[in-house]
Parts: structure tokens; C-alpha cells; sequence
């Protein structure tokens, strides 16, 4: 479902999926970010409203938000119980790996609501690393993949 709720405020705007399984639900929130030079943080500060708009909803916001997970702007919705399943992992590509190091930005991330939903693991899926080259990877493209499995409360 999308919305032309915020489509003045955010550039592109979220799209929320619902899931089922086994009678419970949970909603994907999936979001991509504009580029950190254009402040993305004016864009993710909207996300603390979202609960509230959709209190029957299990969130979890997902996507390239451009901004790591100790920026400020995602303090409301930590506060409201929600966390990020990564910390301090980069998940952006450099343009050429130095001294053994390819990633970049901690940009991509998922934020679940700790009293609904169980973190069973999570992790990066290092694709570029089956390639020759980062120019090669990045043709795929400029961030590695993200996971998360867990179980819904």
C-alpha cells in the first residue's frame, strides 16, 4: 500500500507490505533514502509518526536510509522501542577496496519493535566477495544484502 501522505516531505515515499504467518502479521516498511549530501535525516524524522498512523501495524522499516543507526534522527523511534538488527556494519561498497577493506556506510538497515518481534540472527551477505573485483560486484550493485530472521510475539 502506498500513500501520498508525505510525498512533499520524502522523496520516495515508503512502500508497506503486510505479511501473515500463522495468524500473526508484520509489515515491511521499505524505504530508500535521498543521498547523504541532500540530509536524508530531514526525510527519516517523518518515521516516528508511523506507528501511531498505523497502531494495528507491526513495522519493521527496512531499506537504504543513508544515514547510520547511531544518527540521531532514529533516536524517537528507538525510544518507542524499536532497534536496529545491525550495528556498526557497513553495507555500502567502496569504489576500490584498501588494505583488505571493500564496504563503506552503515546505510542499510531494519528497525523492528523489540516487544513484538524476537531477533533470531541477522547478518550482511558479502556478494562482492565472489567476484574478481569491486568493479565487477558493484556492476550488481553498490550495497551487499542485508538479512533478518525472526520470530513474531
Amino acid at each position: 500500500m502506498a500513500r501520498k501522505k508525505y510525498h512533499l516531505e520524502i522523496d520516495r515515499e515508503p512502500y508497506f507490505c503486510t505479511f501473515q504467518y500463522e495468524n500473526k502479521q508484520f509489515t515491511v516498511v521499505n524505504f530508500h533514502a535521498i543521498t547523504k549530501n541532500r540530509q536524508p535525516e530531514t526525510e527519516i524524522k517523518y518515521f516516528r509518526f508511523l506507528p501511531d498512523e498505523y497502531p494495528t501495524l507491526n513495522l519493521i522499516f527496512a531499506g537504504d536510509f543513508n544515514c547510520p543507526q547511531s544518527h540521531t534522527v532514529f533516536n524517537p523511534l528507538k525510544k518507542m522501542g524499536y532497534q536496529s538488527i545491525l550495528v556498526n556494519q557497513k553495507t555500502s561498497l567502496k569504489q576500490e577496496c584498501k588494505n583488505g577493506k571493500c564496504l563503506a556506510s552503515e546505510f542499510d538497515n531494519m528497525y523492528y519493535k523489540t516487544s513484538k518481534i524476537n531477533t533470531i540472527n541477522s547478518g550482511i551477505i558479502p556478494f562482492h566477495k565472489n567476484f574478481n573485483s569491486l568493479k565487477e560486484a558493484r556492476i550488481i550493485s553498490d550495497h551487499i544484502p542485508i538479512w533478518f530472521e525472526f520470530s513474531l510475539n
